[in-house]
């Protein structure tokens, strides 16, 4: 192996990463150890959430637990443990001489910080929330058997994926408030994966580092939102049908591993007309009456149209779909939660997908860069960058989510065929670091401890990594090998061996501080509707894994005569263990694969796993089946690295004061922007007195009175926050005027709050708010 040589901005790259990561590795150990156990409400001011999960329980992993089990996950088994009060919402009357299901549907806001906290997805350090472009949600669904006897729900939320202790907090409170009757088999929460969601609420290692800490702020506030969403469906079911559609959607997806997807044997890809998934499928809710209630559609998209240079949360192009759909459906209402019908664009196999359909690209000489490793000649693979098919990220999100959003309508409209028959469902949590996988009827192979191969640095055409990794990397490289060594120990030769061709740059299953770097414990779910299968995977499988998973679980119901079933890839799904690739992907380790952390067996022992989720509800024999060892729950994580600091306003200033005014006048196309005095708003995720940032008003003079016409959920707004030095801050609003506005007077107003600390006081968070001058738009 030759020689490596390293340019000036190489070495001091490097140099920088050495000195970063000691320093973090040096302050993270130091926050773990002085603090002794640090508490999760430290980022919370005076808020404090007590946890009720002894991270040391164990429970016999012979249990069983069926459709009916009374046992809820995660519980307390430490009986000296403080017990949360128990109140069991009585379950409201249901009418049940109909045809068809008890259906609810909720929805509300999940979003948690906006600002002094990492974006979670892109892994890019730096890209920090420092705004708003539209608002986060949980979207709950629950269908229930016409005599309540059965019942499933399914959440789908805007966030990057569900993480485990996101789950298991849920999981809780629900055993507290329904006591049986939502539990980890027939609950499914899915993350939609948009990678504009604030970060904060793991509990592995390696997503609490990436994260800059455990936000309990942002945590809160997100358990707090799916609750309510699943409050809401259960407290608003009705009788009603559900149908079905499936139909293709085009020109808004192209696959970013095409050398990955050609390993795959060409017999098998002979059998499909694209590298990527292009079926949608999509739920009609609808009461007896035949009113609309509720949409969930399926399909395989990275939600990434929005880069990791943004810092606007948002929910990206699905959500952008979902915001059109609602917005069609309720008519009369703002977006967010006032209106009943509920939309949702939930994942699906969506790990080699991109929205960016006009191709990688090298953003320096404009040639294409579509190649194994996706470098460029000139510049490596940090130029290699694939663009959306709008004039700016902006554009390409609602450009790819109109598209998205239009399909769904026309599949949502047509959609004939009911779904009927009984509910049921069926989980297990399973040890992935050692699954015997069999792959015939005389050989197997084995699962392996988790790890992070060369490649996972290099990133995608979506999001390149910040240093000078290469996908398809199988080999090591001995300078960042022995960087590794150094801070965190030689791999083992056993993990080496299980994860080959994988070159690993981080065995994480062999790091356990300050808590265990990835999880071992990992759900697998299946719930089903008379003829249709949601399976909730736990990452990010690959067009082609998904397609095996789909065809197996299918067949293997088949064979216990449930014939035709529709099987659906729910992604995302209650624990977050990165990338699911084929064995044949896995080979030529592109980033995918890289992250495919449980080695080249991982596809085939989820199929092996799900197969068996199947056969149990088809054969009956869910209450045989092994509850498997819990997950941990753990109370003492890192506390964020930002520090929370007293807002102040500039001398002879108050919060809200407008620094920059609007124009007097504005024609349609146009921007209006003000620019206030403004606070942290992070501190808006405690004190939650106002429930936007902002507000377009427009005048109307025969009632005399301001009428809302816009909110911080609303597309056409956007809420920046300037951080500025020793508490001080500017909010700027911009109103993007569109085409359809009405001519006449308006106002915008800033909605805040500010933290206040006095000298030997708790800090204390306080409401403000500020209104601009009015200003008139008129039509060209």
């Amino acid at each position: 192996m030759a020689k490596r040589t390293f340019s000036t901005l190489e070495t001091f790259l490097i140099f920088l990463l050495v000195m970063m990561t000691a320093i973090t590795v040096a302050l993270l150990s130091l926050l773990f150890i002085t603090s002794g156990t640090i508490e999760n409400n430290k980022d919370s001011g005076s808020h404090v959430f007590p946890t009720t999960q002894d991270p040391t329980a164990t429970q016999d992993p012979t249990a069983t637990q069926g459709p009916t089990a009374t046992k809820g996950p995660a519980a307390t088994q430490n009986p000296t443990a403080t017990q949360p009060s128990v109140t069991h919402t009585s379950e409201p009357p249901l009418f049940q001489n109909f045809s068809g299901y008890h259906i609810g549907v909720g929805r509300a806001d999940c979003t948690g910080q906006v600002s002094d906290i990492n974006l979670m997805g892109f892994s890019k350090s730096g890209q920090n929330a420092q705004g708003l472009l539209t608002r986060l949600y949980s979207r709950a669904f629950i269908m229930a058997e016409p005599d309540g006897s059965n019942r499933v729900v399914f959440v789908s939320i805007d966030i990057g994926m569900v993480s485990q202790r996101l789950r298991l907090e849920v999981l809780d409170r629900l055993k507290s408030k329904y006591g049986s009757l939502y539990r980890s088999d027939n609950v499914i929460l899915s993350g939609t994966h948009t990678h504009s969601g604030p970060a904060g609420y793991f509990q592995y290692t390696v997503f609490v580092i990436a994260s800059e800490g455990f936000s309990n702020r942002t945590f809160q506030y997100m358990v707090t939102g799916i609750m309510k969403s699943i409050e809401i469906a259960h407290e608003n079911m009705k009788p009603g049908k559900i149908f079905i559609n499936k139909g293709d959607v085009e020109g808004t997806q192209i696959n970013r591993s095409p050398y990955s997807y050609l390993q795959n044997p060409p017999s098998e890809r002979a059998r499909y007309s694209s590298n990527t998934d292009k079926e949608m499928v999509i739920l009609k809710m609808v009461d007896l009456n035949g009113d609309d209630l509720g949409l969930i559609s399926w399909f395989p998209i990275h939600p990434v149209s929005m880069n990791n240079t943004n810092h606007l949360v948002n929910s990206d192009n699905v959500g952008y779909a979902a915001y059109l759909f609602e917005q069609e459906k309720n008519r009369g209402y703002l977006p967010g939660e006032q209106g009943p019908y509920v939309a949702a664009f939930a994942s699906s196999n969506l790990g080699d997908v991109s929205p960016n359909i006009l191709g990688p690209h090298c953003i320096n000489t404009g040639e294409s860069c579509d190649n194994a490793n996706s470098t460029c000649p000139i510049g490596g693979p940090g130029m290699c960058m694939a663009m959306g098919p709008g004039q700016d990220m902006l554009d390409s999100t609602q450009i790819i989510g109109r598209t998205i959003y239009q399909r769904a309508k026309e599949l949502y409209a047509s959609a004939s065929q009911e779904v009927t028959g009984p509910l049921a469902s069926a989980h297990q949590w399973v040890n992935m670091t050692d699954v015997t996988v069999w792959l015939n009827s005389t050989h197997t192979a084995k699962t392996c401890k988790p790890a992070l191969g060369y490649s996972f640095a290099a990133g995608t055409i979506d999001g390149v990594g910040s240093l000078n990794f290469t996908q398809g990397t199988t080999e090591g490289d001995p300078f960042w090998d022995s960087i590794r060594d150094q801070l965190l120990g030689k791999p083992s030769e056993e993990i080496k061996e299980c994860h080959k061709p994988k070159p690993i740059l981080l065995h994480t299953g062999e790091l356990s501080k300050p808590h265990p770097w990835h999880p071992d414990i990992v759900d697998v779910q299946i719930l089903t509707l008379g003829f249709l299968a949601i399976t909730a995977i736990p990452g990010e499988l690959t067009t082609m894994s998904g397609r095996r998973l789909r065809e197996a679980v299918q067949a293997e119901f088949a064979s216990y005569g449930m014939q035709n079933m529709t099987v659906v890839i729910s992604g995302l799904c209650n624990v977050y263990t990165h990338y699911i690739a084929t064995y044949e992907e896995y080979q030529v380790q592109r980033y995918e694969a890289a992250s495919t952390i449980y080695g080249p067996h991982t596809l085939s022992a989820y199929i092996q796993l799900f197969r068996g989720l199947a056969k149990a509800i088809a054969t009956d024999t869910v209450a045989n089946l092994s509850r498997g060892p819990e997950p941990p729950f753990f109370k003492q994580l890192i506390a964020p690295l930002i520090p929370n600091t007293v807002d102040r306003a500039p001398i002879g200033r108050t919060f809200g004061d407008v620094l920059q005014p609007a124009k007097p006048t504005y024609h349609v196309g146009e921007v209006a922007e003000v620019t206030f005095v403004g606070a942290n708003p992070k501190n808006s995720a405690e004190n939650q007195t106002h429930q936007t940032f902002l507000t377009v008003e427009k005048y109307e003079a025969a009632l005399a009175s301001w009428q809302i016409v816009y909110n911080d959920a609303s597309w056409e707004t956007r809420f920046y926050w300037h951080k500025g030095f020793l508490g001080q801050s500017n909010a700027t609003i911009e109103w993007h005027i569109p085409d359809t506005a009405q001519p006449g007077i308006y106002r915008i107003k800033y909605f805040g709050h500010n933290r206040k600390q006095d000298f030997l006081k708790p800090a204390v968070i306080l409401s403000f708010e500020g209104t601009s001058s009015a200003f008139e738009v008129v039509t060209t």
